[in-house]
């Protein structure tokens, strides 16, 4: 059953009012967004999207502008609504789910309080930093810091266990660089050099807003640039945090003390509140033996002036203007291009949606997604998982032992559409009117509380992983399941009326792509009950990764740039999705229409067969600026849009007979070359 509505409130805020929804799509295919220039078998993204991309041109505060970010925005217009008349309101019930996310966005929105308070909040944070003497009290600082969402120095989470999906691990993993990636302190080129020496400007000019004579911010911005080349040179390659056997290491913390040195991971842990005897996984054992080396040997000037520029840069966007500025100006400028912040109703309502991600949704989810939807999904869902199924029956290359496991991992998928069946309760946690710096920290004290609690519990399987308000899905390995918000459950992805081959085109191969990712290069090494276990036959894997290795070839040879190219294989896993999530959902077609889409008779001038790819275009249609292009390729897991289209559609026949793709044409890879999994 939905949650009751929301009822509709006076609007008393003097705060301004979000923007208007964008309009949604007139119809699944229409002909304004194709370019019919551009022949189908030439390039088949721009053949699809063409008339798209040139009515959509990247919005000032964004660096890319697509179908996903389309549909973010018209959720987060409903959002910004719902919270502007929630917070007109000041006497909800205390502790309720619209006392909490009506106060957090009074707090947010109140830029008058946050100019006057100034750097106040951070005062105490400030005063004990200063105060630090010794090495042996960075654990507490680290440990306190961590608990309120600040970063510096190494990161923690508690999950399931990799090899015991029953009980929570606590996990130690590679952290602490102010720059997206290694890659960006590592590389030696003039373009890298000079976003280098821009960082550095920014730890001294937010040193600087924050107190500190100009000489001793620029000295201290020296120092953290230091000692975060030194953490990145530890650093594992972004490809490389990919191998789920290789962020395998589990320690109890006397080997961890033992292997790393230097810094008391004893009293760090007590200090998170880890309960003694606790075992650990330590994801990158040769950073934290570099990380608590740095701890022993940096001195403690070092160190103050390294956590001192984390503090100020996780907490800017809730200080005064000019420090939001500051980081924007970097973060959002110089490293992706967008030239404009978005509107600040806009930032609040998405750090509302991180911090308070279920009471907010629960709002979300009683204005825009019915039960009606989430049946339709799910019937879809299991006439997919019927489509693996078969298709996992036909496979040459595997052997009967081996599809016998695959049936049994696909079998046990669990489904989560649209929100959670119990809702989270924030009953613990105290959000004010005034104070929005308060407020995140609170939250994000509030969610650390909640994650190591975990610990010696049994597992909740039914937790989510997303807000449901959010444009996007996923698979949990560890839980073996496929999770899709209603967020994305609605236009381009989903349309309520719309034919069989749209939505298969479009949430069909969404839904195709999430059961694939349990069987991608690296979902394929957890069994059924989520656990890292080998359940393959030796020379079944081996065929397995030659198909992969020639799909991770494909994609080393596209240039978005022409100095910079895709990493195959670090979207090795999200390819193999793409392609096979695009096999499952033409044979889920198939088996609705009871026969080949390619043969079926057009609706608005286009074959089934035709309307499935041109709705699979659809959704990764977008424009991106180039400096957000080239920060992707370094740091995104996925492929550009053109490439998650061009690239698989290239590798599959059903594509080309859907558009009379001759032999030797752009879109029509030689079959030898072509990549066939699932």
């Amino acid at each position: 059953m939905s949650p009751p509505a929301l009822p509709l409130l006076l609007i008393l805020s003097a705060a301004p009012a979000p923007s208007p929804p964008p309009a949604p799509p007139s119809a699944p295919i229409a002909q304004a967004q194709l370019d019919p220039g551009v022949p189908a078998c030439q390039d088949f993204y721009a053949h699809a999207v063409g008339g798209w991309l040139a009515a959509n041109p990247v919005p000032a505060d964004k660096g890319r502008y697509g179908a996903f970010e389309a549909l973010g925005d018209r959720n987060q217009a409903l959002l910004g609504t719902i919270l502007t008349e929630t917070s007109a309101r000041r006497d909800w019930p205390a502790g309720s789910v619209e006392q909490q996310v009506g106060d957090f966005y009074a707090a947010g929105m109140d830029e008058a309080a946050i100019e006057t308070a100034g750097t106040r909040p951070l005062r105490p944070w400030l005063r004990r930093l200063e105060a630090l003497q010794r090495p042996a009290e960075l654990p507490a600082w680290l440990a306190d810091a961590h608990q309120h969402g600040l970063s510096g120095g190494i990161g923690f989470d508690v999950r399931p266990d990799a090899k015991d999906s029953t009980r929570y691990l606590l996990i130690l993993h590679q952290a602490g660089l102010g720059l997206p990636d290694r890659d960006y302190y590592l590389r030696d080129d003039e373009r890298s050099r000079a976003l280098r020496a821009r960082y550095v400007a920014l730890v001294a000019e937010l040193f600087q807003l924050a107190g500190q004579p100009a000489d001793r911010a620029r000295a201290d911005a020296a120092l953290v640039m230091a000692l975060e080349t030194r953490l990145a040179r530890a650093s594992r390659a972004r490809a490389a945090l990919r191998d789920a056997e290789a962020n395998y290491n589990p320690r109890t913390l006397a080997q961890l003390t033992a292997e790393a040195p230097g810094f008391d991971w004893a009293a760090y842990l007590a200090r998170l509140g880890v309960p003694p005897g606790q075992d650990l996984n330590v994801r990158q054992p040769e950073f934290a033996r570099a990380f608590a080396e740095a701890a022993r040997d940096e001195p403690l000037a070092t160190w103050r002036a390294y956590l001192r520029w984390h503090l100020l840069v996780d907490t800017a966007p809730y200080l005064p203007r000019r420090f939001d500025a500051a980081r924007f100006a970097f973060y959002g400028t110089a490293l992706h291009g967008v030239p404009r912040e978005e509107e600040r109703w806009k930032r609040v309502a998405s750090e509302i949606d991180d911090a308070l991600g279920e009471a907010l949704g629960r709002l979300y989810v009683a204005r825009a997604f019915g039960p009606e939807s989430r049946q339709r999904v799910l019937a879809l869902v299991e006439n997919l998982r019927a489509a693996l199924r078969e298709r996992i029956d036909a496979l040459a290359w595997m052997s009967p032992e081996t599809k016998d496991a695959a049936r049994k991992k696909l079998a046990a998928f669990t489904v989560k559409i649209g929100y959670p069946d119990r809702w989270r309760d924030y009953g613990a946690l105290t959000v004010k009117r005034r104070g929005y710096l308060d407020d995140v920290l609170a939250a994000q004290r509030f969610e650390s509380r909640r994650i190591l609690a975990r610990l010696g519990g049994p597992v909740d399987r039914a937790e989510w992983g997303m807000s449901p308000p959010t444009v996007n899905a996923y698979y949990n390995q560890s839980m073996n399941e496929i999770v899709f918000p209603a967020g994305i459950l609605q236009p381009p992805f989903f349309w309520a009326d719309a034919d069989d081959a749209v939505n298969y085109g479009a949430i069909g191969v969404v839904i195709g792509h999430e059961m694939t990712h349990g069987f991608d290069d690296q979902g394929a090494k957890y069994d059924a009950l989520g656990n890292l276990h080998n359940w393959w036959a030796a020379p079944d894997w081996k065929a397995y990764t030659a198909r992969a290795d020639l799909m991770a070839e494909q994609f080393d040879g596209y240039r978005p740039l022409q100095d910079a190219a895709i990493s195959g294989k670090l979207t090795l896993g999200e390819n193999i999705a793409d392609l096979g999530g695009l096999k499952i959902a033409w044979a889920g077609l198939q088996k609705a229409l009871g026969g080949d889409p390619n043969g079926a008779p057009p609706l608005d001038g286009f074959t089934p067969g035709q309307r499935f790819f041109l709705a699979y275009a659809a959704v990764w249609a977008n424009n991106i600026r180039d400096e957000e292009l080239r920060a992707r390729l370094t740091t995104d897991f996925h492929s550009p849009g053109k490439w998650r289209v061009d690239g698989p559609l290239s590798n599959l026949p059903e594509f080309h007979a859907a558009f009379a793709c001759p032999d030797g044409s752009p879109m029509r890879r030689p079959e030898a070359a072509r990549p066939e999994i699932w």
